[in-house]
C-alpha cells in the first residue's frame, strides 16, 4: 500500500484523527500533526500494538465466537389483516480455552478438598462409634435399674399377699415369682467398628455414608428389642400378680373384704407395670405419661375395673366418666375490658375492630350521642373516646405523629455522638449559561458540561474534590427558571454558596433569586466573577448590580468576597478555593462520625438494570453497605454505596455524597433519610407517611373541587384541558416540569398532568394516556418497544424531550391553540352623508363621499351621529351614478342605501369595517 497521511488513514479506518495521534504516540511513534506521512513499517508497528492492547497476538487464540443465525417467518393475524413477519434469530456462543497452569491449580485443590473430606468423614465416622457405644452402655444400666426395681415390687405385693393366707398359696406365689425374677435379657453385643481403608475419597465418602446408616439401622433395631423385651417383663409381672390374686380368693373365702382389698392393689401393681422412674408423679399423670411413652391406653382409677382379660393385642373398651363427655370450651363468664388507643382521627369501623365487637353496635351508640355515621367514617378523637367509655372499656389517647416521635426519640438515643470537624458543602448557583458547570468542570479536570443537553445543566450534580487544604463537596444547581425549587433545596442543605455570575453578562433575574435563596437559608454568599477571559468582561458592572441587592465586597467594605476567575483559562480557580476555605475555617464545621448516618437526598431515579438509584449527601454519622434505610416514604437495605467516579464503596462520613441501591422507591428530592435499627420500624414509618400523604392529597383535591365549584357554574363551559402524561429520568426533573407545565394554563385552557412517574415509557402509561385522551412526554427517557408499538397503533403523540425549555415552549404551544380565537373590528372605510334622497322602490338614499379608505358592499356598517353610534346593520346598496358597485374607493362620490333604516341625515358618517380572527397566545 503506498504511503498516506494521518488524516487519510483516519478516515479509512473511521476512527478520529486525535484518537488515531494518540495510539500512535502510545505504539512509540513520533506522529504529532494530521499531514505527516505514515509508512507500512509505522503501520505495522501500529497494527501490533492494538493487537497487543486488545489481547490478541500471533499465537492460537484463546477465545473463539461461533455466530449463527437463522431466519423464518411467522404468520399473524387473521382474515384481512393476516400478514407474514420474518424472523431472525441470531445465536452466539464464545468458548475461551483454559490456562493449562489455571487447570492444574484448580485439580490440586480438588484434591485437597477430597483428602479434607475423607478425613472428617473418618472422624466424623469414629465419633458415631463412641456415641453409640455410650448410648448401650447406658440403656444396659437403665435397664439393670429398672429389673431392679420391679423386683422390689413384686416382692412387696407377694409378702403382703402371705400375711393373710396360708403358707401353701404363700410359696406358690413365690415360685410364680422367681421365674421371672430369674430372666433377665441377654445383653446385647456391639457391633465392631470397621477398619479405615485408605481410597479414593469419593468412595471413602459413599462408605461412610453408608456406614452411618447401617448404624443408624442397628441402634433402631437394638431399641425396638429393648422395648418389646420390656412389655414381655410388663406382661410376666401382671400374669404373676394376677395369680397371687387368684390364689388369694381359691384359699380364703372368709376374708372377701381383704380379698376386694388385695384386688384392688393388683389392680394398682397392673397399672404400675412397665413405668420408668414416674412413681413420684400423680396417678393421672403417670396413666398419661405411659399412654404417651408405648402408645397404649392408660387405665386409671375412674375407668371400670379390669376383668384381667387386658393382653397386648386385644381391645378393651374403657368407660368414660361424665366429666370427660363434656366439651373443653367454655363461655367467658366476664367481659374482657381492652385498653383502646385512639388517635386523632378513626373509622368507626376500625374503632368496632379494636374493641372486638360489630361496627354496628358502634354506629347505634354514635347514634345514642346525636352523631351519625357510617361504617368507613372518620370521627374525631373526643367522640370515639366518649364510644369506648359507654362500651365499656378503656381509652388510650394517641398521637397520629407517634410513629415519627418514637423513631425521633430512637435518633436521639444514639447521643450526639464525637464532634469532629467534616468537610464544607458548597453549592454552585446563578443564572442559566454563566459557567457553573465548566467552572466545576475546571476544578474537578473533567467535561460534564460538553455532556448535558442543550448544554445547561438539568439537574442537581454531587462531587466531592480533594484540594491541598482539605476535601470540598460541591453541589451544582440547575440555572433555568424552571429549577426554582432545585435551587432553594441547595441552599438549604449546604455551608456556603458560590454565586457565579458572568462578567459581560451582569446580574440576571436567576442571579437574584439565587441571592434570595441563599439569605433564606442563612448561608454566606462568595461570588465568583466569571468569563474574565472575554473581551466585553466589566466586573464593576457586576459589582454595581450586586450592591443594590444588598451584596457589597470586601473592598467596598462588605462581608462578601468577590473573586474573579475563568472556567476556561483557570484565572483565579485557586483564589476562589482559597476564599471557600477561609470562610470554611470561619464556620468550624463539625460533624459526629460514630453514630448511624443521616443526611438528605439529592436526587432519585430509576435504572432499568439496578432499580432505585438515589444519590445522598451524608450530613451527620456514618452510612454502610447494609444499613436499613428510611428516606421519605421508602425504606430498604443499601445494597451498595457507589461514588460519583462509578466506585463502589463500603462507607459514607459527614459530607460525603454516594449513590445508593436497595429502596423500593424513588424518594422525592429534598427528603431526609436516616439508618434505623429494623426493616420492620423502617416499614411502619413509611406505611405512616405514604397513608398520611395520601390523605392529604385527597382532602387538598376536595377542597379545590369546592372552591371552583360556584366559579365553574358561572362560567359557560368547563376550561380546555390538555391532558398530559409525563415521565422523566429523575424526580427533581419531574417535580420542576410539573410545576412549570401548571403554571402555563390561563382562564380559558390549563395544563392536567394526568400521572407524572420516574423512569421509562411502559405499556401501562400508554394504556393510560388512551384512557385520558392525553400527550405523552418523556424527558431524557424512551418508550420499550411494547409500549412504542401500541402507541403507534392506537395514534397516541408520544414526543422526547432533553432540553426543558424545548418541552415548555412545544406546551405553550399547543396550549395557544386551544385558546379561542380573538375577534379584532378593523374599519376599512368611512362615508359622510352629504344628502338624503327619497326612493319610492328603496326609501331613503345617502348621497355619500368616501372620505377615508374603501366602502365594501357585502361588509357591514354603523351609522354615527356626533361619534355616537346610533345604527349598525348592513349595505342594501351601493351606486355609483346609475350603477351597482362593489366597493367605492376615496375621493368618490356615491349613493348608499342602509337596510331596514330610513332615519338617515346630512352630517351622518357611515363606517364600514370588517371583523378578523387573531389567533392568541400565552
Amino acid at each position: 500500500m503506498a504511503e498516506v497521511t494521518v488524516s487519510q488513514l483516519a478516515e479509512v479506518v473511521g476512527t478520529p484523527v486525535d484518537r488515531l495521534l494518540k495510539q500512535m504516540k502510545e505504539a512509540g511513534l513520533n506522529h504529532q500533526a494530521a499531514d505527516e506521512i505514515v509508512s507500512d513499517d509505522d503501520k505495522q508497528v501500529l497494527l501490533a500494538f492494538l493487537k497487543n492492547s486488545h489481547g490478541e497476538s500471533t499465537a492460537a487464540p484463546k477465545k473463539i465466537t461461533l455466530k449463527r443465525k437463522t431466519l423464518s417467518t411467522l404468520k399473524t393475524g387473521s382474515g384481512a389483516a393476516k400478514k407474514t413477519v420474518s424472523v431472525e434469530v441470531r445465536k452466539k456462543r464464545t468458548y475461551v480455552k483454559r490456562d493449562p497452569a489455571e487447570l492444574a491449580k484448580e485439580a490440586a485443590e480438588a484434591e485437597a478438598a477430597a483428602k479434607a473430606d475423607a478425613e472428617q468423614a473418618a472422624a466424623e465416622a469414629a465419633k458415631a462409634e463412641a456415641a453409640a457405644k455410650a448410648e448401650a452402655e447406658k440403656q444396659a444400666a437403665e435397664e439393670a435399674s429398672r429389673v431392679a426395681a420391679e423386683k422390689a415390687a413384686a416382692e412387696e405385693a407377694a409378702k403382703a399377699a402371705a400375711a393373710e393366707q396360708t403358707a401353701e398359696p404363700e410359696a406358690k406365689a413365690e415360685e410364680a415369682e422367681a421365674p421371672a425374677a430369674e430372666e433377665k435379657p441377654a445383653p446385647k453385643a456391639m457391633p465392631k467398628p470397621k477398619e479405615k481403608v485408605e481410597i479414593d475419597p469419593e468412595v471413602l465418602r459413599q462408605r461412610a455414608a453408608h456406614r452411618r446408616m447401617e448404624e443408624e439401622a442397628k441402634e433402631n433395631e437394638r431399641r425396638e428389642a429393648a422395648l418389646k423385651a420390656k412389655r414381655e417383663e410388663e406382661e410376666r409381672a401382671a400374669i404373676a400378680a394376677q395369680q397371687a390374686v387368684e390364689a388369694k380368693k381359691e384359699s380364703a373365702q372368709p376374708h372377701k373384704d381383704k380379698d376386694a382389698d388385695n384386688k384392688v392393689k393388683a389392680k394398682k401393681a397392673l397399672r404400675t407395670t412397665g413405668r420408668e422412674k414416674d412413681d413420684d408423679k400423680p396417678r393421672g399423670k403417670r396413666g398419661k405419661a405411659a399412654a404417651k411413652g408405648r402408645g397404649r391406653v392408660a387405665v386409671t382409677a375412674d375407668f371400670e375395673e379390669d376383668d384381667g382379660s387386658y393382653r397386648r393385642g386385644k381391645k378393651k373398651t374403657l368407660k368414660l366418666p361424665d366429666d370427660h363427655k363434656r366439651h373443653a370450651f367454655q363461655a367467658p363468664t366476664e367481659k374482657a375490658i381492652k385498653e383502646v388507643a385512639i388517635p386523632e382521627t378513626i373509622t368507626v369501623g376500625e374503632l368496632a375492630q379494636r374493641m372486638s365487637i360489630k361496627a354496628g353496635e358502634v354506629i347505634k351508640e354514635l347514634m345514642k350521642l346525636g352523631v351519625m355515621a357510617t361504617i368507613n367514617q372518620a370521627i374525631d378523637q373526643e367522640t370515639a373516646q366518649l364510644v369506648v367509655e359507654e362500651m365499656g372499656h378503656t381509652s388510650k389517647l394517641v398521637s397520629d405523629d407517634a410513629l415519627e416521635e418514637a423513631l425521633e426519640e430512637t435518633l436521639l438515643s444514639h447521643g450526639e455522638g464525637t464532634l469532629e470537624p467534616r468537610a464544607p458543602v458548597v453549592t454552585v448557583m446563578g443564572h442559566v449559561d454563566h459557567g457553573k458547570t465548566s467552572l466545576l468542570d475546571y476544578i474537578r479536570k473533567t467535561k460534564v458540561a460538553s455532556g448535558e443537553a442543550g448544554g445547561i445543566t438539568q439537574h442537581i450534580g454531587a462531587y466531592h474534590v480533594e484540594t491541598e487544604r482539605g476535601m470540598v463537596t460541591f453541589l451544582d444547581t440547575p440555572g433555568h427558571a424552571a429549577f426554582t425549587a432545585m435551587r432553594a433545596r441547595g441552599a438549604k442543605s449546604t455551608d456556603i454558596v458560590i454565586l457565579v455570575v458572568a462578567a459581560d453578562d451582569g446580574v440576571m433575574p436567576q442571579t437574584e433569586e439565587a441571592v434570595l435563596h441563599a439569605r433564606a437559608a442563612g448561608v454566606p454568599l462568595v461570588v465568583a466573577v466569571n468569563k474574565m477571559d472575554k473581551e466585553g468582561a466589566d466586573p464593576d458592572r457586576v459589582k454595581n448590580e450586586l450592591s443594590a441587592k444588598d451584596v457589597i465586597p470586601e473592598d467596598w467594605g462588605g462581608d462578601t468576597q468577590f473573586v474573579p476567575v475563568s472556567a476556561h483559562t483557570g484565572l483565579g480557580i485557586e483564589d476562589l478555593l482559597e476564599a471557600v476555605l477561609l470562610q470554611a475555617e470561619l464556620l468550624e464545621l463539625k460533624a459526629p462520625a460514630d453514630i448511624p448516618g443521616q443526611g438528605l437526598v439529592i436526587e432519585s431515579r430509576l435504572d432499568k438494570g439496578r432499580g432505585t438509584v438515589a444519590s445522598v449527601l451524608v450530613q451527620s454519622g456514618t452510612l454502610r453497605k447494609g444499613d436499613i434505610v428510611l428516606a421519605g416514604q421508602f425504606y430498604g437495605r443499601v445494597r451498595a454505596m457507589i461514588d460519583e467516579t462509578g466506585k463502589q464503596i463500603d462507607t459514607a462520613g459527614p459530607s460525603i455524597p454516594v449513590e445508593i441501591l436497595g429502596l423500593d422507591g424513588t424518594p422525592d428530592a429534598g427528603d431526609s433519610f436516616v439508618v434505623v435499627e429494623n426493616e420492620k420500624r423502617a416499614r411502619e414509618v413509611a406505611d405512616y407517611r405514604a397513608h398520611k400523604d395520601r390523605d392529604q392529597k385527597l382532602k387538598r383535591q376536595q377542597a379545590a373541587k369546592l372552591d371552583s365549584m360556584f366559579d365553574r357554574m358561572g362560567e359557560g363551559a368547563d376550561r380546555q384541558s390538555l391532558n398530559i402524561v409525563l415521565k422523566a429520568d429523575v424526580r427533581g426533573s419531574l417535580e420542576a416540569l410539573q410545576a412549570s407545565l401548571v403554571d402555563l394554563g390561563n382562564d380559558e385552557v390549563q395544563v392536567n398532568v394526568v400521572s407524572g412517574g420516574v423512569g421509562g415509557i411502559t405499556e401501562s402509561d400508554v394504556n393510560l394516556a388512551i384512557t385520558a385522551g392525553a400527550v405523552m412526554f418523556g424527558f431524557n427517557v424512551r418508550a420499550d418497544v411494547s409500549a412504542r408499538k401500541l402507541a403507534e397503533n392506537e395514534g397516541v403523540d408520544l414526543r422526547y424531550y432533553s432540553v426543558i425549555y424545548d418541552l415548555i415552549d412545544d406546551v405553550k404551544s399547543a396550549l395557544s391553540g386551544l385558546l379561542s380565537p380573538e375577534m379584532r373590528e378593523e374599519i376599512v372605510g368611512i362615508a359622510e352623508v352629504r344628502d338624503v334622497f327619497r326612493s319610492p322602490k328603496l326609501g331613503a338614499i345617502a348621497g355619500c363621499m368616501v372620505i377615508e379608505g374603501t366602502i365594501y358592499r357585502n361588509n357591514p356598517i354603523r351609522v354615527l351621529r356626533d361619534n355616537v353610534v346610533i345604527y349598525e346593520g348592513e349595505l342594501e346598496s351601493l351606486r355609483r351614478f346609475k350603477d351597482d358597485v362593489g366597493e367605492v374607493r376615496q375621493g368618490f362620490e356615491c349613493g348608499i342605501g342602509v337596510k331596514n333604516y330610513n332615519d338617515v341625515k346630512a352630517g351622518d358618517q357611515i363606517e364600514v369595517y370588517q371583523v378578523k380572527e387573531v389567533a392568541r397566545t400565552l
